[in-house]
């Protein structure tokens, strides 16, 4: 199968968007050595599709035929360009994560597609094990315990976000909203920071009776 339209100067455009192809391929595949398989399909043979292939994972060989994806995109010129991050099996059962790319020529027609194919049964065991190890248990604790120590520094970013979040400085609160800050940084363990008191008068524009006011 050729591409149309364009004669000679198309066969050799479409020569060279492979060689071009066949390089990112191979780039593709040594950056994810024994992770991911890596194929340059020539859709113009779809007998003897596979032109390239990197990190063989799927016990294919250059000159196998095109898989049903390759024949949907040569039979349908509407077909999408990128399929991506969809599900795929290997021969032998392993599950894969896999992206097609469709390559066009300037006349708009598919002359190549280069997939890959992710093996992800490597992942498996690691993810239960990291879900095991970073589980926690509900261990009734009679506070809460945090780890971090209380600073001015932190203190005075948590009420610029808490204004940032109402669209307004932390001046421009309202009594209602101020209210609900200071409380929210008692209750928080903000208040323990030295000297938090003032720091939050000069934050919020009132005064010391006005936050300990709002602590009733």
């Amino acid at each position: 199968m050729t591409g149309t339209g364009g004669g000679a100067d198309t066969g050799a455009e479409d020569a060279l968007l492979l060689r071009e192809a066949e390089k990112i391929v191979t780039a593709l595949g040594r950056t994810f050595p024994g992770l991911c398989e890596v194929v340059l399909h020539d859709l113009r043979d779809p007998e003897h599709a596979v032109r390239a292939i990197e990190n063989n994972l799927s016990g294919r060989a250059v000159g196998d035929p095109a898989t049903e994806l390759g024949l949907a995109r040569i039979e349908d010129p509407g077909y999408p360009d990128v399929l991506q991050n969809y599900p795929n099996r290997f021969p032998d059962g392993r599950p894969a994560k896999s992206t097609s790319i469709g390559i066009r020529n300037s006349a708009g027609v598919y002359i190549a597609a280069i997939c890959l194919n992710l093996d992800v049964s490597l992942f498996a065991t690691v993810s239960r094990s990291l879900a095991r190890l970073v589980a926690t248990e509900d261990a009734g604790m009679p506070v809460e315990e945090t780890l971090s120590s209380r600073t001015a520094g932190e203190l005075r970013a948590l009420v610029e976000e808490f204004a940032a979040a109402r669209g307004t400085t932390p001046r421009g609160l309202d009594a209602a909203a101020r209210q609900a800050l200071v409380r929210s940084l008692k209750e928080r363990g903000h208040l323990q920071v030295k000297h938090a008191v003032p720091i939050l008068t000069d934050l919020l524009g009132v005064s010391r009776a006005t936050v300990y006011n709002y602590l009733r």
